[in-house]
């Protein structure tokens, strides 16, 4: 179909030129030599046109981990899944980079970001596999040549790593007539991860091994709800990572309250990190349970007054609201005491000309002027977005020798025909226009007992608030016996938890012994 659309163009190309003029004037040959030049070039477009493998392909090579004194061989694999429609038919290719080491029995852990629409190198560089980018203090990471090491937090001691890009990411594409919606979509995506993890078992033989997911940011929700899909597809998950989690999209709506009280222990974390807080104590977590107290207490009611509230009771929740998060007590009443993000992360620092970040909170950013409502970027992202994906691509192109001429995409919102559909099929068969895959985990640990979740959370991440996470996960109404299966981990660190050493260790740690009581 391409090359017949590449003639089609070429030819139209060829019309168009000067050789048109000449055709009429009975200059045959000239239009005879363009016609048969078009017909080259087109077909010289087709033969080089870049497309995914519908063959899988692997490239492969050793290294050996140290974890704690222990040294781990393990083979490093980049390499390819292709999975099919109800037809047999290839429908996309999934790019993956995976770490083995030899062992009967080793769990495996498949590992994917979100957006929904990013690529999973932010995990893999950041977080636990055998060499990653090293971060350290939370500022910008300079150029090349870049600090890569050897992970001393790798996870290869407990698990074997399976890192997966979503369809239209990294180096994932649709093959032949494959329509968008089928991948860019709640549904669609669990459908098509669901079919690649069945894949990767059938040709690596791991069926019998144990099988845990772990999702950071949208790879939350898809993990959630892969959780319910893969056991309905006849794959038994041992446990759930759910890092930096977002789990009901309908919170979100204008008109309700729930966000503003999600976001205040954050706000209060931040600000106690940037010493905004009047009377700073030293104990952060005692600080933000405090916070989460009067976020679900008095905060939360005089919220739920809305324009009713009186005068006096606005004026002390204006300042308690300001002995929490730093900001003055007369914006906080303008503000009808519901702060956004954006102008949290714009007003925090104002005075200090500063803005600090969303994914983040500890990175500072600055603006061309100080009266803005917003800020003009997130410096936590532009600090190491650059570091992280040359970090990748020196390794995949270096090490791993992989070759292909598709270009390596970050993201799939730029493409033209990416259109994501936030609706989802719950369990009970009614389909709900903004997704909570809340219900889907929580059918997953009732119908499977066994089923252990893990949430891991940064107390400086204003993407995806750790309070609006245990809102979530506390109402999928699990019976009390299964209590015990549902854990909640806090990091002084932000979205990517991995990008504080300190707290990567920590993480490290509370994984190592998840795994160890699943065996």
């Amino acid at each position: 179909m391409r090359l017949s659309a590449a003639i089609t163009l070429a030819a139209c190309l060829a019309l168009s030129s000067p050789a048109l003029a000449q055709q009429k004037q009975g200059d045959h040959d000239s239009s005879s030599a363009s016609d048969i030049n078009g017909k080259d070039q087109a077909k010289d477009i087709a033969d080089h046109w870049a497309n995914a493998p519908v063959k899988e392909i692997t490239k492969t090579h050793t290294g050996k981990a140290v974890v704690d004194g222990r040294t781990i061989p393990y083979t490093a694999t980049a390499g390819t899944l292709t999975i099919r429609n109800a037809k047999g038919e290839p429908e996309a290719s999934f790019f993956y980079t995976a770490y083995t080491s030899p062992g009967k029995h080793r769990p495996v852990t498949f590992f994917w970001n979100g957006g929904p629409g990013s690529a999973t190198l932010w995990l893999r560089m950041g977080s636990f596999a055998p060499e990653i980018l090293n971060t350290t203090d939370p500022v910008t990471v300079p150029p090349a040549p870049l600090p890569i090491k050897s992970n001393p937090d790798t996870l290869i001691g407990s698990t074997d790593m399976v890192f997966l890009d979503a369809v239209g990411t990294g180096y994932s594409r649709r093959l032949g007539n494959a329509p968008a919606k089928d991948f860019y979509g709640t549904d669609a995506d669990i459908e098509s991860f669901t079919k690649a993890i069945k894949r990767y078992l059938t040709i690596n033989k791991r069926w019998n091994d144990p099988k845990y997911i772990y999702g950071e940011s949208y790879g939350t929700t898809r993990a959630a709800g892969l959780s319910l899909a893969l056991e309905d597809a006849g794959v038994a998950i041992n446990g759930v990572m759910l890092q930096s989690t977002i789990l009901n999209y309908g919170v979100d709506q204008p008109g309700y309250d729930e966000v503003y009280i999600g976001y205040l222990p954050t706000f209060a974390a931040v600000a106690w990190y940037h010493n905004m807080v009047p009377n700073k104590p030293s104990d952060l977590a005692g600080f933000v349970e405090r916070a989460r107290q009067f976020a679900s207490g008095p905060y939360a009611a005089a919220l739920a007054k809305g324009q009713d509230i009186s005068p006096q009771e606005e004026d002390q929740i204006a300042q308690q609201l300001h002995d929490f998060i730093g900001l003055p007590v007369a914006y906080l009443k303008q503000a009808n005491l519901r702060v956004t993000l954006s102008h949290f992360r714009k007003e925090l620092l104002r005075n200090q000309y500063e803005t600090v970040g969303r994914f983040d909170g500890r990175y500072i950013g600055t603006d061309t002027d100080s009266v803005g409502a917003r800020p003009g970027y997130d410096a936590s992202d532009t600090s190491i977005n650059q570091a992280y994906v040359s970090g990748f691509m020196d390794r995949l192109t270096r090490e791993f020798d992989y070759k292909t001429d598709l270009n390596y995409r970050l993201s799939v919102w730029d493409s033209r025909d990416f259109d994501w559909d936030f609706s989802h099929v719950g369990p009970n068969g009614r389909k709900e226009e903004m997704v909570d895959v809340a219900q889907d985990l929580s059918k997953a640990m009732r119908t499977n007992p066994h089923l252990r979740v893990l949430s891991l959370n940064g107390y400086y991440d204003m993407a995806t608030p750790f309070f609006s996470t245990e809102r979530d996960l506390k109402h999928m109404m699990i019976p009390r016996t299964l209590d015990k299966n549902l854990e909640f981990k806090y990091y002084p660190a932000g979205h990517m938890i991995y990008l504080n050493p300190k707290a990567r260790h920590e993480m490290r740690l509370d994984l190592q012994r998840f795994y160890a009581q699943g065996s």
